[in-house]
């Protein structure tokens, strides 16, 4: 079982960003903190089973005060003991630590930071909303090694607006240079209930296939170059730095989220928390839960779900999900090979993967 912890707070609203977030405002973080620490006594106690991986995200959860964070954390550490879990993950800005607060958060427990760089193109961030220079990103990282950060990974995106194949190199190659654990290496998707989706709509701005290709199997080519195994459609790693909780995302296991609009999925009953902090927190406090929808996924949603999830690594997916043998297309293209009883994405095949599953499926 995997723990997520969504932490909703952000200094600024990124235009691309479709998660639950908001600036603090008039709900209390230390009265968020101790919601969150409840709920997980709560929903722990219920399980009787620990999770194995936790994983902070946002929002900006490297945003909150050392005290905040030293509340939540030894909070957390009554429920499940950090020290016994095989991850811990917190997502952070650059902007929002220094080599202090660096050094608290492995003091914590985290055990890996996931960088939320995007670019190292000084037009290209401004474009993206992001606080931070190019030269605080690489400095970040920098940080991060001299607090004893086991690990690294830095979030990359691509197929910005105005970010051409050159500027998308660069960010590639300062990124190769800072000798980062793992990177992950998004494609910009145009997300409902964001500036950018409306900017879209108005025809502002174009998506292009093209593009989208090519910078992929750019950042392909020089991570895999660099030494990284490419082991799923948008993530790269060192050896031994693969992230343990997002392979069990791809991989179908269950997982309790906590905070604000946080999902679970558990024996195929997921739920989902009130996207809503003042009331999420009001909820806590007052019942308990949070939870606000829930429905019970059947085997065909579920058999649906691993295919997409599980095809986009390089484990490929059980020929015993797919109903009959594999479209012939798939293998006569070069878009897909059988190794044993599983079906894996090729080089070629793997920018396909969306449609390839929604084929299969």
């Amino acid at each position: 079982m995997l723990l997520y912890v969504h932490i909703p707070f952000c200094h600024r609203v990124c235009p691309y960003c479709s998660f639950y977030k908001h600036t603090p405002g008039d709900t209390p973080i230390g009265a968020f903190v101790t919601a969150v620490v409840k709920e997980a006594g709560v929903r722990l106690g219920q399980l009787g089973e620990k999770p194995r991986t936790l994983y902070l995200g946002g929002g900006t959860p490297s945003m909150l005060s050392p005290t905040h964070l030293r509340r939540l954390f030894e909070g957390l550490n009554e429920q499940l003991d950090l020290s016994s879990l095989e991850e811990v993950t917190m997502e952070a800005n650059p902007a929002t630590f220094d080599l202090e607060k660096a050094r608290l958060f492995t003091e914590l427990g985290v055990r890996r930071i996931s960088l939320g760089i995007q670019s190292f193109t000084p037009h290209v961030l401004k474009t993206l909303g992001r606080e931070h220079s190019a030269e605080e990103a690489a400095a970040a990282v920098e940080i991060l090694r001299e607090a004893g950060m086991p690990g690294v990974n830095i979030d990359l995106m691509f197929a910005i607006p105005g970010q051409s194949e050159a500027d998308w190199r660069q960010t590639l190659e300062t990124t190769i240079a800072l000798k980062p654990d793992h990177v992950s290496a998004y494609n910009l998707t145009y997300e409902e209930d964001t500036a950018f989706f409306e900017s879209l709509r108005r025809g502002e701005v174009r998506e292009s296939e093209d593009t989208n290709a090519n910078h992929f199997l750019l950042a392909d080519e020089m991570l895999r170059g660099a030494g990284f195994d490419h082991y799923e459609t948008s993530n790269y790693a060192r050896p031994g730095h693969r992230s343990s909780h997002n392979r069990g995302y791809w991989r179908g296991e269950d997982y309790v989220g906590l905070g604000p609009s946080a999902v679970s999925t558990l024996d195929g009953a997921r739920t989902r928390n009130v996207p809503d902090t003042a009331e999420y927190v009001r909820m806590i406090s007052s019942i308990g839960n949070a939870t606000v929808e829930s429905e019970q996924l059947d085997a065909g949603q579920r058999r649906l779900e691993r295919i997409a999830l599980m095809l986009r690594t390089d484990e490929g997916i059980p020929l015993a999900l797919l109903e009959g043998p594999p479209p012939a297309t798939l293998l006569d293209h070069g878009l897909a090979e059988i190794h044993g009883d599983r079906l894996i994405l090729t080089r070629a095949g793997i920018p396909l993967v969306d449609p390839i599953a929604a084929e299969l499926a």
